[in-house]
């Protein structure tokens, strides 16, 4: 060989040599980098503006819990949201939750998600900074295999990395309807849950299952039961109530109830019972005349414990007396508002005197979604609204979310997914007289949470936009086939003070949850998305 053939051969070999000891030294370097920009395919520009997860604001986190330790949740862990719905009157009212943007505008809102998938996330209960508790796998395909659940997790509020997932059942094997299911937190830290005809207790720090229970269903099979709705009365009793599929159905999840109830297939009557909460013995049990698909709420009336039923054909009072341990319906509070065509009330929200329904719960072809006032103590003092005028021809009128008050400022606000509007409806407390003063476009089944002062009330809405312009809604729902964001409103006049990106659907029946720092958390159905508005900057001063 050749002194240049050599060369060559020594050179090339040294050049090997440096590109090994490029990539072992910069390896570490590259490697992020290209990692990196394969995590940024599909991020959203709010989810590129935030880069990473999202503390909130640390410095509100004690003064935020403090707020929530004074105020009275009995039966529940005194937290921001230790309640499926604020508390056991779910009012959606979480006045220790902080708006963090400007009221004014202009504001950026920064997203990122769960670090773990949550299949079918529904509810995010806080219980102390830092901790998040969240229901999930309970909205299985209509047919076929079914992913396991429901579970209850355990994450961190800011990466939402799981710290445990207990599963409670598997639909597969077991044969039940997998339904919705809710979550609420006990004063003691443990975690409640219920589905089809089961309640368990879970240890809050390790997710270990302390109790197990089984419910009767009354006069429904356990089949087609689902023991959604759990809330706690001020003395500490569970109060439970099912919701039931109709007879010969044998489609999963809850939209099973509107997707056999459109054939006429017939819903059997609904269960109630009162459950103690350390030991899980049923203390009490009680058929309802009729199916009550909506959950319930719970309050003081008279000096009893009163619970209020949304029911298919209106709306039913029951007292539960902790001394007797019994069940008992008032007789003498019956509420039938139902017009010709309309469905099902959805859940009671309390406005002072006042219980306020909405009604088309399960859907109407042909007529409108109202809005009834119905006096506690005289259920003849009724009145009613409706806020989106008549249905036109060829729409289709669901309202499925509660009616969201707010005493403090006399206002109801509803939301009918199907004609795609929210309003907001101002009512008189004295006479129960109420008046439509705004109305937005807005597509939504979700619950309008509240929060801020009296004077800056904020509304947490979601807004959903079909990937198909010109699908029938009803087929975009049940397809899944829209994105969906959250819109932060000025609860006064509907106006949009800060919007999100458009995202995945939330979660059908879930809830926008506010959370510690100014956050708040979007369940989807492969976890969640946690947000949170900042002011923008200024633009600069024109010269």
């Amino acid at each position: 060989m050749t002194k240049s053939g050599i060369f060559k051969l020594v050179g090339l070999a040294v050049l090997v040599l440096l590109a090994v000891a490029a990539y072992r030294l910069l390896g570490t370097v590259v490697e992020p980098k290209i990692e990196h920009r394969i995590g940024e395919i599909g991020l959203t520009p709010n989810e590129t503006a935030a880069n990473g997860p999202l503390p909130g604001d640390v410095s509100l986190y004690a003064k935020e819990l403090a707020c929530a330790q004074n105020l009275q949740t009995p039966g529940y862990f005194p937290s921001i949201n230790g309640a499926e719905l604020a508390d056991a009157q779910r009012s959606g009212m979480f006045s220790c939750a902080t708006f963090s943007g400007s009221f004014d505008g202009p504001n950026r809102v920064f997203a990122w998600r769960s670090a773990v998938e949550y299949d079918t996330t529904s509810y995010i209960n806080n219980r102390r900074p830092g901790e998040l508790f969240i229901s999930g796998g309970q909205a299985p395909p209509p047919k076929g295999t079914m992913p396991a659940g429901p579970f209850i997790a355990k994450a961190d509020a800011t990466t939402g990395r799981e710290i445990w997932r207990t599963y409670l059942d598997n639909g597969n094997v077991s044969g039940a309807w997998i339904a919705n299911t809710n979550l609420n937190i006990l004063p003691n830290g443990r975690v409640v849950t219920a589905w089809q005809n089961k309640v368990a207790l879970l240890d809050g720090d390790t997710g270990l299952v302390v109790k197990q229970a089984t419910l009767p269903t009354g006069p429904t099979p356990a089949i087609d039961a689902s023991y959604k709705h759990l809330t706690i009365a001020p003395d500490g009793t569970l109060i439970l109530k099912d919701q039931t599929r109709p007879s010969g159905c044998k489609l999963q999840g809850t939209m099973a109830i509107i997707q056999c109830n459109e054939p006429g297939m017939k819903q059997g009557n609904s269960n109630l019972v009162a459950v103690h909460p350390d030991t899980l013995d049923v203390l009490d049990s009680i058929a309802l005349p009729e199916p009550a698909t909506v959950p319930h709420v719970i309050t003081m009336f008279e000096g009893r414990i009163a619970i209020y039923l949304g029911v298919n054909s209106g709306a039913l009072r029951y007292f539960w007396d902790p001394q007797a341990k019994k069940l008992s319906q008032d007789t003498s509070w019956v509420v039938k508002p139902m017009k010709e065509g309309q469905t099902t009330s959805d859940a009671p929200s309390i406005l002072g005197d006042w219980i306020v329904l909405q009604t088309n719960g399960i859907g109407s072809e042909t007529v409108a979604s109202s809005i009834v006032a119905v006096n506690q103590k005289d259920s003849k003092r009724m009145q009613v609204i409706f806020p989106f005028g008549e249905l036109k021809k060829g729409e289709w009128s669901w309202a499925p979310p509660k009616p969201q008050t707010d005493p403090e400022n006399s206002m109801i606000y509803s939301a009918d997914m199907g004609v795609g509007k929210v309003a907001g409806i101002k009512i008189d407390q004295a006479t129960g007289e109420m008046k439509t003063v705004w109305v937005v476009d807005d597509t939504t089944n979700a619950f309008q949470p509240l929060i801020g002062p009296k004077d800056k009330r904020v509304m947490l809405l979601s807004n959903a936009r079909k990937n198909v312009e010109k699908e029938p809604i009803k087929l975009a729902l049940f397809t899944g086939n829209y994105k969906e964001q959250v819109t932060w409103r000025d609860a006064a006049t509907g106006r949009i003070i800060a919007q999100s990106d458009f995202f995945e659907p939330l979660s059908i029946g879930a809830l926008i949850t506010p959370g510690f720092g100014g956050r708040v958390y979007f369940p989807t159905g492969k976890g969640f998305i946690t947000l949170q508005v900042m002011p923008a900057a200024a633009p600069p001063a024109s010269k």
